[in-house]
């Protein structure tokens, strides 16, 4: 058995959502003052490869702990859309469909190629990895939970569009105004005509407002070997591991892919 680490690293390098407190570490003990050294970290659980629970938008959802552990390991697959997609590009289910299949309670991950943009990525653009990503059209909900996959993940910051998201639409006016940057892009791309089909009022953060009450949860900021050619678009056994958070709306995770050698 071999163990492919699917993990993004995490430190005060990292991006960070835009508005949620940075990752922070200092040491408090040092091995020539204290004869040990001991950091001390103060985050969000929003950064790096990190699980979301149902509570993160459901008042009375499941947290981190009460996630069975049945969900989080088990058979699935690794998708390649990364020759498909380019910035603020949208994918459906039949793009995935046509490349791989998935069947009922598979665990599914998605490869964009966007990790190559986070900080520790091949090619670091933190506004291109934050603002410009690409996106799953909102159908992919209803065929998720047709589908009964109660984990999914990708490799971007978010499983939203960013059009779906804060930054697309409003975020950007409590700073440097890049919603109007992100809504310009998309207007170049698929037509200002277009704009409210794709991206309906209702499809806001729909990824997180329609699965979670469904206990459908997913990791974000996947990275690491999720490239690598020999686990993509094949059966193979997934798997993302949080620490037990009782109470955690999301935790910081450890994601992998099993193979036999």
């Amino acid at each position: 058995m071999k163990i492919h680490d699917l993990s993004q690293p995490l430190n005060q390098e990292c991006s960070f959502w835009p508005f949620y407190p940075p990752f922070e570490v200092k040491y408090f003990k040092r091995k020539s003052e204290h004869g040990v050294n001991a950091q001390y970290i103060q985050t969000s659980n929003h950064m790096g490869t990190h699980l979301d629970a149902p509570r993160h938008f459901v008042t009375a959802g499941k947290t981190i702990d009460e996630l069975p552990l049945e969900w989080l390991y088990g058979p699935g697959v690794i998708v390649d859309l990364s020759d498909m997609l380019d910035e603020l590009d949208i994918f459906g289910p039949e793009d995935i469909e046509a490349r791989v299949e998935v069947r009922e309670g598979d665990i599914l991950y998605i490869y964009t190629g966007w990790s190559k943009y986070g900080q520790f990525g091949a090619s670091p653009d933190e506004e291109k990895y934050i603002h410009r990503h690409p996106g799953p059209h909102y159908s992919i909900c209803d065929w998720l939970l047709s589908k009964k996959i109660h984990l999914w993940g990708v490799d971007m910051i978010s499983t939203d569009h960013p059009m779906n998201l804060p930054i697309g639409r409003f975020l950007g006016k409590g700073g440097l105004e890049h919603w109007a940057k992100v809504r310009a892009k998309c207007v170049a791309k698929f037509g200002e005509e277009n704009m409210s089909v794709f991206f309906p009022d209702s499809a806001y953060q729909l990824t997180h407002n329609a699965l979670f009450p469904h206990d459908c949860v997913h990791v974000e900021n996947l990275g690491g070997e999720i490239g690598n050619p020999a686990l993509l678009n094949r059966r193979i056994t997934l798997g993302c591991f949080p620490w037990l958070f009782k109470g955690g709306e999301a935790a910081f995770a450890r994601a992998v892919a099993f193979t036999e050698d």
